[in-house]
């Protein structure tokens, strides 16, 4: 049984148990293309840009183009955690935490999820007939957000140049568009009049103290993003990559991408199961595992802000 559970011994005749402030679960799973994957690495075809061929003769020979193909491989990561309940302590208890305790599993392992998701959107994807060719997600797909020759935190203007980047690569706009942010970049883009104003944005969210969508992007809040540990430089002017500026190092990384642009596969998805232990005193085990992995699908479909903190 964990060494804490002692905590909640019955004092005072309380029979809840309260689970602490959280994230309950997997934010952005449903927000990325799901795929199920057999064996510990797998391969994800793509094809590539095709054009037509123009017709300079009559009854010519019929053309014939290699049409480009590439793939993107997929490596699981396996995630396990188990607990003991004792039988001694369920008589000291009012309550049997066995379901409680998968519930905490749950929505750990759905946070894992989103972690996957996260690490992958900027880190080399593997490429190549066997996946040995690292793929960069390339200084073009990454911004900095500026003002008045700044860092800034989220604001209209790395928006802006953030939409701009999925259009100039045909990026389809029937794909939806999704951007993870926090809860300071939240703040900072509430403040932003554009977005205080009917005119500018037609979702009324802002009642209700939050911004549901906005110049095409579905915004999820995720306290998961961390910090850039990269060294590239980018201009405090124009905000863009210019290997001279400011480094990213440090800032928040804001993820932007078309749903199909990041994947998650799932090996085997959560399996909880509890069952007695016969050589732990027949105390109770919560036991909980899952295989996981995630990759970027194509660079032009994921853009990186990144961004300061007030």
């Amino acid at each position: 049984m964990s060494t804490e559970i002692t905590e909640a011994f019955v004092k005072q005749f309380n029979s809840t148990v309260f689970h602490l402030s959280q994230q309950k679960g997997s934010r952005l799973r449903d927000k990325v293309r799901n795929e199920m994957q057999k064996g510990k690495s797998q391969f994800f075809d793509r094809i590539g840009l095709v054009s037509a061929v123009k017709r300079t003769t009559r009854h010519g020979d019929t053309p014939l183009n290699d049409t480009p193909h590439s793939r993107r491989m997929v490596t699981l990561n396996d995630y396990s955690r188990a607990d003991l309940i004792d039988d001694p302590d369920r008589i000291r208890l009012l309550i049997d935490p066995t379901s409680d305790y998968v519930q905490a599993f749950t929505w750990g392992f759905g946070r894992a999820m989103d972690d996957e998701i996260i690490d992958k959107s900027d880190a080399a994807a593997k490429g190549g007939e066997e996946g040995g060719t690292d793929v960069s997600l390339g200084t073009g797909q990454t911004q900095m957000s500026v003002d008045g020759g700044a860092v800034d935190d989220l604001n209209i203007d790395a928006l802006r140049r953030c939409k701009k980047k999925f259009d100039q690569a045909d990026v389809d706009e029937s794909i939806p568009r999704h951007m993870a942010i926090n809860a300071s970049s939240l703040e900072s883009l509430l403040n932003e009049n554009e977005v205080q104003s009917n005119d500018y944005n037609s979702v009324k969210a802002l009642v209700q103290g939050e911004v549901n969508s906005f110049m095409g992007f579905n915004f999820v809040r995720c306290e998961q993003l961390d910090n850039s540990s990269g060294s590239n430089q980018y201009s405090l002017t124009t905000g863009e990559y210019d290997g001279a500026g400011t480094s990213e190092n440090g800032k928040r990384k804001i993820i932007a991408w078309a749903q199909d642009g990041l994947l998650l596969a799932v090996g085997q998805d959560r399996k909880a199961r509890v069952s007695e232990r016969d050589d732990k005193e027949y105390s109770t085990q919560v036991y909980m595992s899952m295989s996981i992995g995630s990759t970027r699908m194509e660079e032009e479909k994921v853009v990186i802000t990144y961004c300061t903190e007030a």
